[in-house]
């Protein structure tokens, strides 16, 4: 996707249950994005995303958090 920024795909749905993002009760994922850290601590977590600015919003959150881009 030439990204500045690692994402992640869960088909599994492994991480999503981690992240209490799916549960018995409901088995899709909600549409949230979490922001996670070198450290491997969340940043942010985005629970009202629009599907049509996500990108923008995302590149305006990561440098708000103050998030590299990749050389």
């Amino acid at each position: 996707m030439k990204l500045d920024y690692p994402i992640l795909s869960d088909p599994g749905k492994a991480v999503a249950k981690a992240y209490e993002v799916v549960n018995e009760k409901r088995p899709v994922p909600y549409r949230w994005t979490f922001y996670i850290g070198k450290d491997g601590k969340i940043l942010h977590i985005d629970k009202s995303v629009k599907a049509g600015s996500h990108g923008a919003d995302i590149a305006a959150k990561l440098k708000e958090l103050g998030v590299e881009k990749k050389k």
